[in-house]
């Protein structure tokens, strides 16, 4: 069965903010990578310094149930607003539930991001629904998911 978590976005201030909440709720970050710890993508121009040290992807699970997500904006390639810094990230059990859910939600809406194996060993993508929500599916294979 799917689980549906929050995936917050900031401005370069993701990993402030979740030592932050950390503070709070207490916890490890099981998850922390940065823009920089990613490999070279086709079309995309070389990182700077400063992208390099803002957060790709980190992780605070709160409960059982629960993981608060989150990442920076990469400057140039997605905008910071007021609006748009929040997503639903749903984890699946499969790729068919992954792509099940994916093709269900994305149905009139604006893939940014198509569903695909990625470099950390996932099946993952985005999108913003019909109705203006922003969206993400997630399904960690557990044969090829990196440790970190």
């Amino acid at each position: 069965m799917a689980t549906i978590n929050a995936y917050l976005t900031f401005d370069g201030t993701c990993e402030e903010a979740f030592n932050f909440y950390k503070s709070v709720f207490g916890g490890d970050f099981p998850m922390v990578g940065k823009f920089g710890d990613m490999p070279p993508q086709e079309g995309m121009p070389p990182i700077s310094d400063e992208v390099k040290n803002r957060i790709m992807h980190m992780s605070l699970p709160i409960s059982a149930e629960t993981v608060l997500m989150g990442s920076d904006t990469m400057p140039g390639i997605h905008d910071h607003q007021v609006g748009n810094n929040i997503s639903l990230s749903i984890n699946t059990d499969s790729r068919e539930e992954a792509d099940h859910v994916f093709n269900g939600l994305s149905a009139g809406g604006k893939v940014s991001m198509p569903l695909s194996d990625t470099f950390w060993g996932a099946y993952f993508g985005m999108w913003t629904d019909k109705f203006g929500i922003n969206w993400m599916v997630n399904y960690d294979d557990p044969a090829k998911v990196q440790v970190h």
